[in-house]
């Protein structure tokens, strides 16, 4: 069943162009994984320290395979530092599905 995932990162104060780099950077390779489906970047119009990440992936294995990569291993320990909370990713199927 198809995968719908929904990032959330808000920068500390000062960070918000770094953050907006590490998912520049991992945009490109993950768009090119086998099993991503669409994958989109937004930055929020009523903050811009707030962004958001929505991928589509072929299933949840497909997402786990991503997880693993070098890519989205090296994002996530970059992103950490400059965001002000814990990471925030949701993992969701369409309420159709329910």
């Amino acid at each position: 069943m198809e995968l719908t995932i929904f990032g959330r990162f808000h920068a500390r104060p000062g960070q918000a162009e770094a953050v907006a780099q590490a998912i520049r950077e991992v945009s490109g390779p993950t768009s090119a994984e086998p099993g991503c489906l669409a994958y989109q970047a937004y930055r929020s119009i009523q903050d811009a320290d707030l962004f958001y990440i929505h991928s589509r992936w072929v299933d949840e294995a497909a997402f786990e395979a991503h997880a693993a990569l070098p890519h989205t291993v090296r994002f996530l320990s970059v992103v950490g530092p400059l965001i002000d909370h814990p990471l925030s990713v949701s993992r969701t199927l369409p309420l159709e599905g329910y």
